[in-house]
């Protein structure tokens, strides 16, 4: 992907292969020394990848587990090296890749903030000028001198990020280490990646959550069996990897549909459209068509309404409204939301079909999507119409 700015990493052909050994025990393996080669296999974590990361950008990897996106991750950070390609990377890199890495658990935590700190490059009397900072963002003071191994995870994190982020850092990599942490602590970690964004620094995030991604990022590479699938906008990025969701569900559902595990309800078919007024007002309409084999006494639908980035806007479910039929056959519902106050944009629909103790049927995510049009004062998700006065 081109860039104006220069790049501050850039992998090339990089592959990573692993050796998978077959032999359950270091016994088996010592007897089958002489046979070894056929009781291993290769395993391609990641095959010919290329990226360049600007400097400044802000760059989630997603992807499937096992998609390869952690081992990229280590890859850039020189946890691992490849086994064919090369990376170059510059400036002062920070890496949060594993609960604890860097830390010592006979330590204490004032000890493994000095220890972890010059592994990340700084010298005794920087650390010493930081210190202070480090143990108040991490919120742990009472815990300093206590050793690591006595805390919990969410106290790690605490202390790992606050160590990251005070050393000043060119590049940070974040993998899944913020989902740890407790609700205000979280918010803390996004307010200084906002901070960090804003002086021009770069991030590269593995994360699970679609709204952390897409408010974060401005890039997003997804990977798929160690290939990189989409390297560009962070709203497609996210739709090609719930379609890829959604494609694995689907095969799932036809293997067990195989195997005579047939499921009781079925989505056929799924529309939206939307009315829009003068007034930007929206009228939205969901028609699903279901097929029913094996009537529940509880079944209902559930629907929820995005935006492109993957940030839940509605959700609702039939469970407390009319009873819908629930004979063999087919059955056609509309849904219909009539006051739709959204900014221009375009919005995704998810459907389910379940029963109310949780089990689902059938989910199709997204099902369907529709477009507001228009231009507003300012932008967001609410459309709102201002009154400006002024004397």
């Amino acid at each position: 992907m081109s860039s104006t700015m220069p790049s501050i990493v850039r992998v090339h052909g990089v592959s990573k292969r692993f050796v998978m050994h077959k032999d359950k025990s270091l016994k088996e393996r010592f007897l089958n020394f002489r046979q070894a080669r056929r009781h291993t296999s290769d395993f391609y974590a990641l095959r010919d990848i290329d990226l360049d990361i600007a400097l400044g950008s802000t760059v989630g990897l997603v992807g499937h587990n096992g998609s390869g996106k952690s081992t990229l991750l280590k890859v850039i950070g020189g946890i691992i090296e490849p086994t064919v390609g090369t990376v170059e990377r510059r400036g002062r890199l920070a890496a949060l890749l594993e609960l604890g890495a860097g830390f010592h658990p006979d330590l204490t935590g004032r000890e493994n903030v000095y220890l972890n700190a010059a592994i990340l490059g700084l010298t005794r009397r920087e650390t010493d000028r930081y210190f202070d900072d480090i143990v108040e963002f991490s919120g742990i003071e009472p815990f300093i001198d206590t050793q690591v191994k006595f805390y919990s995870s969410g106290m790690y994190v605490r202390l790992a990020f606050a160590v990251a982020v005070h050393v000043d850092p060119d590049l940070l990599l974040v993998d899944e280490v913020l989902a740890v942490g407790d609700e205000p602590f979280q918010r803390k970690c996004m307010e200084k990646i906002a901070q960090f964004q804003a002086e021009g620094r770069t991030i590269v995030l593995v994360s699970h959550s679609a709204e952390q991604v897409g408010s974060l990022c401005d890039r997003v590479v997804v990977l798929d069996g160690g290939v990189v699938q989409h390297d560009g906008d962070p709203g497609d990025g996210i739709r090609i990897l719930r379609a890829g969701y959604e494609a694995e569900r689907e095969r799932a559902a036809h293997l067990a549909e195989q195997r005579g595990l047939s499921r009781a309800y079925d989505i056929e078919s799924f529309d939206t459209e939307a009315e829009v007024g003068a007034d930007g007002t929206a009228l939205v309409r969901a028609r699903i068509g279901v097929t029913i084999h094996e009537p529940s006494h509880d079944w209902g639908i559930g629907m929820e309404i995005e935006n492109t980035l993957g940030l839940q806007l509605y959700a609702m479910t039939t469970f407390d409204a009319p009873a819908l039929p629930n004979t063999p056959g087919y059955h056609e519902v509309t849904v219909e939301f009539p006051d739709v106050r959204l900014g221009p944009g375009t919005y995704l629909i998810n459907v389910g079909v379940g029963n109310s103790s949780g089990v689902n049927f059938d989910r199709r995510a997204p099902g369907g999507s529709f477009v507001i049009p228009g231009k507003d004062y300012g932008n967001g998700i609410l459309r709102l119409t201002p009154q400006i006065s002024a004397k």
